[in-house]
């Protein structure tokens, strides 16, 4: 990826509370936007080893979900996960990668391409590692961990018997809905999906499938959550200048009279509550219909 300009570090509770974070981290590093997190997350995982059905099964369900209002979330690796992020891209959906090293070590390197279109387009790329971090094995599980959490609900598309995509249901498992797509039972890269799928998780045949199981899909179209002043104070002093109309990120520092990575932090928490919303030239204004304190 071309040297994205950082925001802040996120603390990871603000973003999608109560969902489990690896207790190694605290936070993530961010390339983007996070505004996809706003909506319905579903997690597309899978094998790097893909078959063609496996790709094309991860495009289709990830191009109906973004079609309906989904965020797609998956880890940017080849194979599945790369098929889903570019379902949701052909959809004009936001979509989220999450990296097992840092940004500046970016890995797999035939992925950062992707990345780029990901940013480009309104999405993000989310790293719990310090963008120097290089990408090591182990540390994979616990990137999986974090696409867990950031989800409403987890898709498996092909996977053997021992895998990631697994690793991710596990992290998953009791918390939100887990699907599991069926197929060829003679393929040893099917064999984790149909193990979740004898073991409860339900069958996926279609995107349907899967908004049907998620209660946020259900509230009544147009319906917004309330939204509250918050308690933070310079969320709080964020707002007031805000009040006054679109407002330059400069301004916005010297009214806030804070440094630039505790404004954009502040700022990065108020996009996802869907306050306010970020405008071309490095502006921000309060979101049409929101609350304004």
């Amino acid at each position: 990826m071309n040297k994205p300009a950082w925001q802040s570090r996120v603390v990871f509770e603000t973003l999608r509370a109560p969902r489990p974070l690896p207790a190694v981290f605290d936070g993530l590093w961010v390339s983007g936007e996070l505004t996809g997190l706003r909506i319905p997350c579903v997690a597309v995982v899978g094998t790097r080893a893909a078959s063609e059905y496996g790709r094309s099964n991860a495009r289709r369900f990830a191009h109906d979900l973004g079609a309906s209002g989904c965020c797609i979330i998956s880890g940017l690796a080849l194979g599945i996960d790369a098929a889903a992020h570019e379902g949701a891209l052909d959809a004009g959906a936001p979509t989220i990668g999450v990296l097992g090293g840092g940004h500046d070590q970016f890995f797999p390197r035939r992925n950062r391409a992707l990345a780029d279109r990901i940013v480009a387009n309104a999405g993000a790329v989310l790293s719990p590692f310090a963008p120097e971090h290089p990408a090591i094995p182990h540390q994979f599980l616990q990137r999986n961990g974090v696409v867990a959490a950031l989800a409403d609900a987890v898709v498996v598309i092909e996977a053997p018997a021992r895998s990631g995509a697994l690793n991710t249901a596990g992290w998953a498992a009791g918390r939100i809905p887990v699907f599991a797509v069926p197929g060829d039972i003679d393929r040893p890269h099917s064999a984790g999906c149909h193990a979740l799928i004898r073991d409860g998780v339900t069958l996926a045949r279609s995107a349907q499938d899967i908004l049907d199981e998620l209660p946020i899909m259900k509230l009544p179209m147009g319906a917004q959550p309330e939204r509250c002043a918050p308690a933070d104070p310079l969320q709080a002093k964020i707002l007031t200048i805000l009040n006054s109309g679109e407002t330059a990120l400069d301004e916005l520092c010297a009214g806030a009279a804070v440094s630039t990575p505790e404004l954009l932090a502040a700022l990065s928490m108020l996009e996802l509550q869907g306050v306010i919303e970020a405008r071309a030239g490095q502006r921000y204004a309060i979101v049409s219909g929101g609350k304004r304190c």
